[in-house]
């Protein structure tokens, strides 16, 4: 059993930086793939980072490529999701996702993560 809590939403201004952080319990977070999702208000929950559980593999959505950059610290249990340049589009509910995995290639789809975070709010202002 994994339980996750994000940290780290707001109000940003258009331009501006984040950091998102998830932490996981269970003392065996090293095998487990995370994934950073967002839901935006009458849109359908959407993938926009993952990273493997050695942290070799890193995938993101095109919308965030080169905006974004998610790591993980296996020794200190967290999952971090650096937000840069920010965009209204950007706005939505954070949720970060587990699943027991030791591949290097990452899925993309919610419902391939059993265990979820609460979410937090990220709000880009124009």
């Amino acid at each position: 059993q994994v339980r996750l809590a994000e940290s780290g939403g707001g109000l940003v201004q258009t331009g501006g930086s984040l950091r998102l952080s998830c932490a996981p319990s269970g003392r065996t977070f090293n095998s487990y793939a995370m994934g950073w999702f967002r839901q935006a208000p009458g849109k359908e929950q959407e993938f926009v980072a993952g990273i493997s559980a050695s942290g070799a593999g890193t995938y993101y959505a095109d919308s965030v490529k080169g905006r974004f950059t998610v790591s993980r610290d296996n020794a200190k249990n967290t999952v971090d999701l650096q937000m840069n340049s920010l965009k209204p589009g950007d706005t939505a509910v954070y949720y970060c996702a587990a699943r027991l995995s030791l591949s290097n290639s990452l899925r993309l789809t919610p419902s391939e993560y059993p265990y979820w975070g609460q979410g937090t709010q990220v709000t880009v202002s124009s």
